[in-house]
């Protein structure tokens, strides 16, 4: 008994010396409480988008690098970096008295057999002549069998002496031919439309072309460009063709680009261990506004929806038997639940189907009012993020 008194005491002292902490921390709690502000937002209707995410970088879809087929020194440069040229036009000229010169010897040797060729024509008529004559001689028996034999002879060796003379000819004639090309060679055309992006040469500078075609030049048509971006491996299976795709540049990233993608490619590129499929994109560039060498961030557009009913995905709570919302409750600083039925979600937005309607009130956080800090997400996200819209460019 006295073992039970005792231990009855201690208990009443504890509580008579606990109660006052006990209420004054209720009394804290309770104060706390009362000054939690909620964040809140509203049931908007909007688009939303499930992305895969990429890096790439702009190229044009057609290009030339104008090289030279003849060697000597560049004479004169018709066009600069950025002129815009078309087909045809002429871009440069190399010193071309070499080449002239071998076309004015081709020419004389051509002459010449010309000429040789027309004697042996003169002397094959007068061959036949003789042999006609000896014919009608050697019937009438003033001629001999051997002198008209001769004659016959006579004709078979010039007809010969002729077809070689024209086969000397017509070598002639092929030689001036590959001058007269070789002399084209030192004035430089344009193979095609488009803007010069590079320059590599100088005016007095002398070309080598005798082991391979140095380039003078790129040729490149900005009308059209490719997008090369990079997608990691685990990724590239959400990838299709003719999938939508969503870009902007490295200076403007809020002005977005619209394209599809136009195929895989199939060997990967491995930079340390990290293994990136190359993915390319037509894009239209009429206006101009894309370059060679731009850095992109690219969006690929998996799945969207237009002008459904969108609330920030901090509001979502995923329980077992199914998503809720949070929404004010009926007491102030207060907040309740209502199930909702979703469909796409992102990192920042959901889709709401059914439990929710335009312009009813979600909870997406709550602010400190008394320490005056920043929002914190109901469900860990930050509820003012947002997913990059941008302003729409159609390509």
């Amino acid at each position: 008994m006295a073992i039970f008194r005792f231990t009855m005491k201690c208990v009443l002292w504890s509580i008579a010396l606990g109660s006052p902490i006990f209420a004054g921390w209720w009394l804290y709690h309770d104060s706390q409480s009362a000054s939690v502000t909620w964040l809140t937002d509203t049931v908007k209707t909007g688009s939303i988008e499930i992305t895969v995410p990429a890096t790439g970088t702009l190229e044009p879809s057609n290009y030339v690098d104008v090289g030279a087929q003849v060697s000597g020194q560049i004479k004169t440069l018709h066009v600069s970096e950025g002129d815009v040229v078309k087909k045809g036009q002429l871009l440069a000229e190399i010193d071309a008295t070499v080449f002239e010169t071998e076309v004015k010897r081709s020419r004389a040797s051509l002459l010449s057999q010309k000429a040789q060729r027309d004697q042996l024509v003169a002397q094959l008529e007068l061959a036949e002549s003789q042999l006609e004559r000896d014919r009608r001689l050697n019937a009438r028996g003033a001629v001999s069998n051997d002198s008209l034999k001769q004659s016959e002879t006579d004709i078979v060796v010039q007809s010969a002496k002729l077809a070689a003379t024209e086969a000397e000819l017509q070598v002639d004639e092929a030689a001036l031919e590959q001058d007269l090309i070789t002399l084209s060679y030192s004035q430089i055309y344009a193979p095609m439309d488009g803007t010069i992006t590079s320059v590599e040469v100088r005016v007095g500078q002398t070309l080598n072309a005798s082991q391979s075609a140095p380039t003078l030049m790129t040729i490149s048509d900005l009308s059209h460009m490719t997008l090369r971006a990079n997608v990691s491996e685990a990724d590239i299976q959400r990838l299709s063709p003719d999938m939508p795709v969503r870009f902007s540049t490295l200076g403007n990233p809020n002005d977005f680009f619209y394209s599809s993608l136009e195929k895989v490619l199939p060997t990967p590129l491995v930079n340390n261990d990290v293994v990136l499929y190359q993915v390319l994109i037509n894009v239209d560039n009429q206006a101009g506004h894309l370059m060679d060498g731009m850095s992109t961030q690219v969006f690929f557009i998996e799945a969207q929806a237009k002008d459904v009913l969108i609330i920030p995905l901090a509001a979502i709570s995923e329980r077992p038997r199914g998503p809720v919302a949070y929404i004010p409750g009926q007491k102030s600083a207060s907040r309740a639940t209502t199930p909702v039925k979703i469909g796409l979600k992102n990192r920042t937005q959901v889709e709401i189907i059914s439990g929710l309607s335009l312009k009813d009130i979600v909870i997406v956080g709550r602010e400190n009012g008394a320490s005056g800090e920043k929002s914190i997400s109901l469900t860990g996200g930050s509820s003012s993020s947002r997913a990059p819209m941008g302003g729409r460019r159609g390509l």
